[in-house]
């Protein structure tokens, strides 16, 4: 598939029949401040779905299958809080990156007072989404599932149902990491368990059959093997997109860069909030993003 040139999509914006702002009127009944984002696209709620069910699966073959029936109290106790708990930090990492407004232009703003608003200079020039009828800012692209204009999309991604932005990279990278770590540490301790299990007897090391506790850990190996190299590649990518300051649509797009270059460190610093903390690593510390800068919407 070819990919069209940048400059062209910006010819398109330029056309006299998409930049006429009297044609453009608010959405009729605006939501509230603070109304929950939610993506309702069915293909991206049964991808959210099935990570859930994953997750949960994983958690009951852990616990049933080789923490519970273990002998060894300390291993059992050890392994269960760890796990548990980076568990639950990936599946509140994951609503947090599927409930959380990844940066989306307000629809339908390109009006007559809005550009007004702006105060533009002789020689500025706006671009408008055709789409969705919205004053797109510099890095701002539209996403057809989302059907709005998203500031610096990375990508839309159906597991978390969501585009992955400016406001909620963050929890997306923190998604991909913790279900990696898990994936990781439960391969790990399938692979104690089977060594425990050809020592003993297979009746002793599990609640369940010897071929029902066969099929569990090999579907458990597969499913940790899978996503292991799937986040881990995953969590790779974004870490480069941030500290390179380049979303995956600019990258593919190879567009020219237009913005200031930082280091990877403030970078960083941008996406998972001032200054390092521990907060870092946590889904429920909101980064600072700063207020919006009207220049934004103008080049």
């Amino acid at each position: 598939m070819m990919l069209i040139p940048t400059h062209h999509f910006r010819d398109i914006e330029r056309k006299p029949e998409y930049l006429q702002p009297e044609k453009c009127v608010p959405p009729p009944y605006p939501g509230p401040a603070g109304t929950m984002w939610f993506i309702r696209d069915g293909c991206g709620i049964a991808c959210a779905i099935v990570t859930w069910f994953l997750v949960l699966y994983a958690e009951f073959v852990v616990l049933f299958v080789m923490l519970i029936p273990s002998r060894d109290y300390v291993y059992s106790i050890i392994n269960g809080i760890l796990f548990n708990l980076l568990a639950f930090l990936a599946l509140a990492s994951h609503c947090r990156a599927m409930l959380t407004d990844p940066g989306a232009v307000p629809k339908g703003n390109a009006t007559k007072e809005f550009i007004e608003s702006l105060q533009l200079k002789p020689g500025q020039v706006v671009y408008k989404c055709p789409k969705c009828c919205s004053i797109k800012p510099d890095r701002a692209h539209h996403c057809s599932v989302c059907k709005r204009c998203i500031r610096k999309m990375d990508h839309h991604c159906p597991w978390v149902n969501n585009c992955v932005g400016e406001n909620n990279q963050k929890y997306f990278v923190l998604f991909t990491m913790y279900i990696a770590l898990i994936s990781l540490h439960a391969l790990i301790m399938v692979g104690f368990h089977f060594l425990h299990c050809f020592e003993e007897d297979w009746t002793k090391c599990s609640y369940f059959s010897p071929p029902t506790t066969v099929i569990l850990l090999i579907l458990l190996c597969f499913e940790g093997l899978l996503f292991l190299i799937f986040t881990s590649v995953m969590f790779g990518t974004q870490v480069h997109s941030i500290c390179t300051d380049e979303t995956g649509i600019e990258q593919l797009k190879k567009e020219e860069r237009r913005w200031a270059k930082k280091t990877k460190w403030m970078n960083m610093k941008a996406v998972f909030g001032h200054p390092f903390s521990l907060g870092w690593a946590s889904p429920f510390a909101t980064p600072d993003q700063g207020k919006a800068d009207p220049s934004q919407y103008v080049v």
